[in-house]
């Protein structure tokens, strides 16, 4: 099954390195590019892309309120922010806004095409600690709302355990050795946990996780 994938990035260059890379892999295709977010948010609408490539920082709308657009007009599609340094505001308000995880511009082709892959299948967090350390760095100092503390309350232990170990990284079958039940078991655990808190993937879901306090700084992750 071919992968379609829109690319949104106001350097030319990059767009066509981009193209170039992604197009050596014969499940994903290129269909259209985007010089700014409203452009990307039109060619979204029209193309119906897998998963859109989006950098954070572009002229008038940026990668973030082109992502909250996306999120709310074509929820179908998954959104992989590109970004050049590791700790980057603008990726954290990407992330809260509904992204489901982000890429550094210096990765490698492989990885790129692999990220592509892991988000268009559903899954999100490339780089769980990296991704880890960033929301840790942004919401600390910016508590959630008492909503979202209220949200735990709808959430069993076990699936409070669960979301910890989702917001330390830990994939599903990581998660089934760890608490040693069977891998669909988690898969079901952490729909249910998507379900209950209205989060779109796992990226949401380890933001939220923070959010509501259950991970805070002083937890000891894996």
């Amino acid at each position: 099954m071919t992968i379609r994938v829109l690319l949104a990035d106001d350097d030319a260059l990059l767009r066509a390195g981009l193209a170039v890379v992604l197009g050596t892999a014969p499940d994903l295709d290129v269909i259209a590019e985007a010089e700014d977010g409203l452009q990307a948010v039109e060619l979204c609408r029209e193309h119906a892309p897998d998963v859109v490539l989006m950098d954070v920082r572009m002229p008038g709308i940026d990668g973030i309120e082109a992502t909250r657009r996306l999120v709310a007009t074509s929820p179908d599609s998954r959104i992989l922010i590109l970004t050049t340094f590791q700790y980057d505001e603008y990726v954290w308000g990407a992330l809260r806004a509904g992204a489901s995880g982000f890429l550094l511009k210096r990765t490698s082709p492989e990885r790129l095409i692999d990220a592509v892959r892991t988000i268009a299948a559903g899954e999100a967090l490339l780089d769980p600690a990296v991704t880890r350390d960033l929301i840790h760095r942004f919401v600390t100092g910016r508590p959630g709302t008492s909503a979202e503390a209220e949200f735990l309350t709808v959430l069993t232990d076990r699936e409070q355990q669960v979301l910890t170990l989702v917001a330390d990284g830990l994939s599903n079958d990581e998660i089934a050795d760890l608490l040693v039940i069977a891998e669909s078991t988690t898969k079901t655990h952490v729909k249910r946990i998507l379900a209950k808190i209205g989060a779109r993937d796992r990226a949401q879901a380890v933001v939220f996780a923070y959010r509501s306090g259950l991970v805070t700084q002083d937890h000891p992750h894996n």
